[in-house]
């Protein structure tokens, strides 16, 4: 290429730093595609963006929420019965926090 950001010792370094064990051939595809991405980012950034708005999406974007209206609710009793374990009333599960 000739005009390479990135060195196969970066991606070396940045491999270690992962804890990556990269072959030989690996080092080489991940050097060609980062240099690939920053070749691509220099193209982007000689776009003239002075008048262009930032957006937060590419496209029109709205939220989906629906209204928040009680409804029925299930028969605690029923429900109850399905689960696995209950006490008091309550389902019962597993404790993953320990003190």
């Amino acid at each position: 290429m000739g005009n390479e950001k990135i060195t196969r010792e970066d991606v070396r370094y940045v491999a270690q730093l992962a804890r990556l064990n990269l072959s030989s051939e690996e080092m080489e595809t991940f050097t060609l595609q980062l240099n690939s991405i920053l070749s691509y980012m220099d193209k982007l950034n000689e776009l003239d963006t002075i008048n262009v708005e930032p957006l937060s999406h590419a496209i029109d974007v709205s939220n989906a929420f629906r209204d928040d209206v009680v409804g029925k609710s299930l028969v605690r009793e029923v429900v109850l019965k399905i689960a696995p374990e209950t006490e008091k009333g309550f389902f019962k599960v597993p404790r993953i926090i320990e003190d």
